[in-house]
């Protein structure tokens, strides 16, 4: 068979692949929760709140949509014009055009534009967090955090397109088989390095002080079978007084990390409550599945961009002659932010039924419907979320349950219903 031939084939197995996974591990059918128990929590929140949550998020809300169009528009310019090649190749002359400056060098520009393009959206968003609260942080702060960002993601995607576009100068024909293993194998890397090695860049961690908060986290988790190397505070005050807490990293790397506005905000029962709901995660191994399902998406989506690479009509448009070649990184990018918006409403199913699963255990683990019920309502007060939000924007964006579906679905577990 020929090159193409078996990446169709791989392509059709690693789809399969995901399928499979995704079918046998992913809660398809989750109980909705009743929806008169939605209304009679969404009636226990002050009117006045709801109507600031609301405000707040419709003053958001143009800004996140016009980022979103905005990002495309500059994608499928840069990739679906010679421009994206143009930046490639002026940004490789200092080396002499050679391949290797050409993929990291033109790789950051096509993306700087794209971020600079963006960068007064994201300004006006601060402006909007900071009005009513939420942020903290000084437009000094904030751009260090900026800077942080880019830095990271230069160092992460430097890498990865010097070793993408070493294989595809070095394998013309069959790089989609190296890079769709390359590209799994980073995914997996990455999410047992990146809770070490990145978090650690924006927030600073501490071990929570001894006492029976953290030894009942420390319990809490040794009696539901998933053992915790520590329990660190982070210091998100600094950014933010939104509320949190998290399971971080996979076996010798998890810890629990609460947020210290969580601790000044939340009463320790809530925390336990918000520890338990993210146990549920690790005991039902959410991030290990992820990681799969991530890896097999990956690889599937290299090997799809290479037989893409085959449309004449894309590569002419691009002003390249092979999707291979550093020159259409532009290209590259944007496929990927088509498919990824094409996805977007289905990773948002996904998720919310993953959520629904760990809020379940986490009733089920602590037996406190009670306590679950005044968590969610906390997290919704001081992250200013709209407890019951327009059906078709929950739909298509919402990672989790909303706040009266949560509730709802407390209310229906203290009944025995679930």
């Amino acid at each position: 068979m020929t090159p193409r031939l078996w990446a169709a084939a791989a392509l059709v197995v690693l789809l399969a692949a995901l399928a499979v996974v995704a079918f046998v591990t992913v809660p398809w059918h989750r109980p909705p929760a009743p929806r008169a128990d939605q209304v009679d929590a969404l009636g226990e929140f002050p009117r006045d709140q709801v109507a600031r949550a609301r405000e707040f998020r419709a003053e958001l809300r143009p800004g996140s949509y016009a980022s979103m169009v905005l990002g495309l528009i500059v994608a499928l310019v840069i990739g679906l014009t010679p421009l994206g090649a143009w930046l490639v190749t002026q940004a490789g002359r200092p080396f002499g055009g050679h391949w290797l400056g050409q993929a990291v060098l033109g790789g950051f520009a096509v993306v700087l534009v794209a971020e600079v393009v963006s960068l007064p959206l994201a300004a006006w968003r601060h402006t909007i967090v900071v009005r009513y609260g939420i942020s903290t942080q000084s437009w000094g702060a904030w751009t260090i955090d900026l800077l942080k960002g880019w830095a990271v993601g230069a160092v992460i995607g430097g890498l990865v397109l010097a070793g993408f576009y070493t294989v595809t100068h070095f394998a013309p024909r069959w790089w989609w088989a190296f890079a769709a293993a390359g590209a799994a194998g980073l995914v997996v890397l990455l999410s047992f390095v990146l809770p070490v090695l990145v978090e650690p860049v924006f927030n600073k961690f501490t071990p929570m002080p001894e006492g029976a908060l953290r030894t009942e986290l420390i319990e809490l988790a040794a009696r539901d079978g998933v053992p915790v190397k520590d329990v660190l505070v982070a210091d998100a005050s600094r950014r933010t007084r939104a509320v949190n807490a998290y399971v971080s990293g996979l076996g010798p790397t998890r810890r629990i990390v609460v947020y210290d506005t969580m601790l000044t905000e939340a009463e320790p029962d809530e925390v336990v409550s918000v520890a338990a709901h993210e146990l549920g995660h690790a005991k039902d191994g959410d991030v290990l599945v992820g990681t799969v399902l991530g890896a097999l998406g990956t690889a599937a989506a290299v090997i799809a961009l290479y037989l893409l690479g085959g449309w004449g009509w894309l590569l002419a448009r691009a002003g390249v002659d092979s999707i291979g070649e550093p020159r259409a990184i532009g290209l590259l990018i944007a496929l990927v932010t088509l498919a990824g918006l094409a996805a977007g409403p289905a990773q948002a199913f996904v998720s919310r039924r993953i959520e629904a699963r760990a809020d379940e255990h986490a009733l089920v683990l602590t037996g406190d419907p009670v306590t679950f019920e005044a968590m969610q309502r906390r997290l919704g007060s001081v992250n200013l979320s709209d407890p019951d939000p327009p059906a078709w924007e929950h739909l298509m964006f919402a990672s989790h349950p909303s706040t009266v579906e949560r509730m709802a679905a407390a209310r229906a577990f203290a009944r025995g219903e679930r």
